[in-house]
C-alpha cells in the first residue's frame, strides 16, 4: 500500500506534469490537503487528478485545474481574491496561502456552511464564505484585485469585469455549457482588456439566483 507521503509526493509530481512550476502555487498544494474537502466515500481518491461529487450536483475539481488556474491567476501576497463557485471551499483554501484575504461565494447554502467549518476547523481566517448569487459578485466588498470563477459562463461576465480593479486578472472557463470550454485568463489594463485562452476545460454552468434546498 502506498504511503500518504509517497502520494503526496505523486500527487505533486502530477502537477509539474501538467505544467505547474510556480512554486508558491506548489507549496499551497501541498499545504492544502484534498481530504478535508471530500466525503469519506472518495477519501481514497483524493490524491488523484480527478473530479469528484461534493453534493448539490456539483464538484470537486481535478487537482490540476485548481493548480492550472490558480497559476495563471498569479496572486500577490497584499491581494484581495473573490472566488465565485465554493464548492466545498478547495480552491479558496489554496487561495488563502497566497493572498491577504479571499472573498467565496456559493449559490447553494448548504456548501457553504460545510466549507465554513471546514476552514474552521483547519483554522484558515482569511477566508470569508456567503451564500449568494454569485453571477453578481460582492459587490460590497469590490475592488478586487484578482477573480476566479469556477463556473463556466457563455459570456465573460461584466458585472464581474466591473469589480475587478485596474491592473487585476480574472479567470474564468467560458463557453456553452453543454460543451467542452475555454480557459481564459484576462488582465484588465489602462488600454482595455488583454485576454489569454489557456486550455479547453469542462464546467458546470454558471447560473444566476440561489441553489435549491438539498434534503
Amino acid at each position: 500500500m502506498i504511503s500518504s507521503a509517497e502520494q503526496k509526493m505523486q500527487f505533486l509530481f502530477s502537477l509539474r506534469s501538467c505544467g505547474v512550476t510556480n512554486k508558491r502555487v506548489l507549496t499551497a498544494m501541498e499545504n492544502i490537503d484534498r481530504r478535508n474537502y471530500i466525503s469519506d466515500t472518495f477519501a481514497d481518491n483524493a490524491y488523484e487528478d480527478t473530479p469528484l461529487p461534493i453534493g448539490c450536483g456539483q464538484t470537486i475539481s481535478q487537482p490540476s485545474i485548481v493548480a492550472i488556474m490558480t497559476e495563471a491567476l498569479d496572486v500577490q501576497a497584499r491581494d484581495k481574491v473573490l472566488e465565485i463557485g465554493t464548492g466545498s471551499g478547495y480552491q479558496a483554501a489554496i487561495l488563502s496561502q497566497l493572498a491577504r484575504r479571499v472573498y467565496t461565494v456559493d449559490r447553494h447554502s448548504q456548501l457553504t456552511m460545510a466549507a465554513r467549518k471546514v476552514f474552521e476547523n483547519q483554522d484558515i481566517p482569511n477566508i470569508t464564505a456567503f451564500t449568494a448569487d454569485g453571477s453578481k459578485g460582492l459587490p460590497d466588498q469590490e475592488p478586487f484585485d484578482r477573480i476566479i470563477v469556477t463556473a463556466a459562463s457563455e459570456d465573460t461576465p461584466s458585472t464581474l469585469l466591473a469589480q475587478l480593479r485596474p491592473g487585476g486578472i480574472m479567470v474564468l472557463p467560458v463557453g456553452q455549457s453543454d460543451t467542452m470550454q475555454t480557459l481564459v485568463k484576462i488582465k484588465k489594463t489602462d488600454q482595455g482588456l488583454e485576454h489569454q485562452e489557456l486550455r479547453t476545460v469542462r464546467f458546470v454552468p454558471l447560473i444566476e439566483g440561489l441553489g435549491k434546498t438539498y434534503g
